[in-house]
């Protein structure tokens, strides 16, 4: 039977992504695993591979179309099929294929001379993910906006437009942005934060004796990583996440890491976390943080995350609430390493020290769990060279 390629979802919010450019044209042999088309979502662009090796033998989405995530965009013959084959296949995704929003309909019906039908009331306004962000960036009310999206939604072009018009657009300020963002997460799950200082001088000494003796640049980061699925490891039950109404226990621990790009926040994934050594760990790292930031990350980048990190001590930032990842389960804020003064043997003394500050969903997690992970992470984190023994 012929192999179907979807527009993929690379993100928890994401309902469309846009057809940039094919790599491979009708007819054209492809193998599977190679990359095949380039899409947009609103927070980078991507490779899509293909999904079996054989023939691309019809293409639905041309490029600039903009394709709800689960669509069919076209169609690989296997080896030894016949283009005959394809006709039952591909009549079934025909009546979903008029839902696409062609860049070429678009341009004919700003030029027309009758406006597009009204989009129906609604009191949250038809829009994509990548025109919401940009309108709450912009402090544009989408309601005001004359969409040009099918029903009338409004796309990221519309806002761009809107810009380049010369009407003026009130910035937001990024802590007011920040906060609204944190209310309406946390204004939908039960969470509950915990929160810990801990010494961080064997962790800091760690770093140094594997810098030296690797020759590799570590950041806190990798290390924490390492950390954090050993940890999640003698806690399964942090590495779960809401899945259907119910609890659903993860086998495996695959670390996010919050990334921030000019695009926004992304969260690429270390899988397999706990059975990679700490220079495993930054070689991947680098790898997917380098393509966040160029916005070329993979689908496999950013898929099938069971927990997050969020490190921002590197921007001097010393203890902050992070908010959880959904369906995830919890999610770990890590604040700078700086020398504070401590109480050892009765006296005050400086030590290098740091936050950890632990997110979770009160619907998977209660209280006392919680805890119980974040003081064995604490553990680890103070003598981390315990956890190789």
């Amino acid at each position: 039977m012929p192999k179907e390629l979807i527009m993929p979802a690379l993100g928890m919010a994401q309902e469309t992504g846009k057809v940039l450019r094919w790599l491979r044209v009708e007819g054209e042999e492809v193998r599977q695993g190679e990359p095949i088309l380039e899409v947009e979502t609103d927070k980078a662009n991507v490779e899509i591979e293909a999904p079996a090796s054989g023939v691309l033998a019809k293409v639905l989405a041309r490029e600039g179309d903009e394709v709800p995530v689960g669509q069919v965009i076209g169609w690989i013959l296997l080896p030894g099929e016949q283009p005959s084959e394809l006709a039952a296949s591909a009549a079934r995704s025909r009546p979903a294929e008029t839902t696409m929003v062609r860049a070429q309909e678009v341009e004919a019906a700003d030029s027309a001379a009758s406006p597009p039908p009204a989009p129906a009331p609604s009191s949250r306004p038809r829009a994509s993910p990548k025109a919401r962000r940009l309108a709450r960036e912009l402090g544009v009310d989408l309601r005001a906006v004359r969409g040009s999206g099918p029903g009338g939604a409004v796309l990221a072009a519309d806002l761009e437009a809107l810009q380049a018009g010369g009407q003026a657009l009130q910035v937001p300020h990024v802590w007011k942005l920040m906060a609204e963002r944190t209310v309406r997460a946390w204004t939908t799950v039960p969470h509950f934060f915990l929160q810990r200082d801990v010494r961080a001088d064997r962790l800091v000494a760690w770093r140094e004796a594997l810098a030296r003796r690797t020759q590799a640049e570590l950041t806190y980061t990798d290390l924490l990583v390492k950390l954090v699925a050993s940890a999640l490891r003698a806690h399964p039950e942090v590495n779960a996440r809401w899945e259907d109404g119910r609890i659903r226990r993860l086998p495996e621990v695959h670390v996010g890491v919050a990334v921030a790009t000019e695009e926004g926040l992304v969260v690429p994934v270390i899988h397999r976390a706990e059975s990679l050594s700490v220079e495993q760990i930054a070689r991947r790292r680098a790898e997917v943080v380098d393509r966040a930031r160029a916005g070329r990350l993979r689908p496999e980048d950013v898929e099938g995350g069971t927990f997050t990190l969020s490190n921002l001590g590197m921007y001097g930032v010393d203890r902050f609430l992070a908010v959880v990842n959904a369906p995830q389960a919890a999610i770990l804020s890590v604040g700078r390493v700086s020398e504070r003064v401590v109480a050892e043997d009765g006296r005050p003394v400086v030590r290098a020290c740091l936050t950890l500050g632990l997110s979770c969903d009160h619907r998977v997690l209660d209280g006392a769990r919680a805890a119980r992970f974040l003081d064995t992470l604490a553990g680890f984190v103070e003598e981390p060279l315990a956890l190789l023994e």
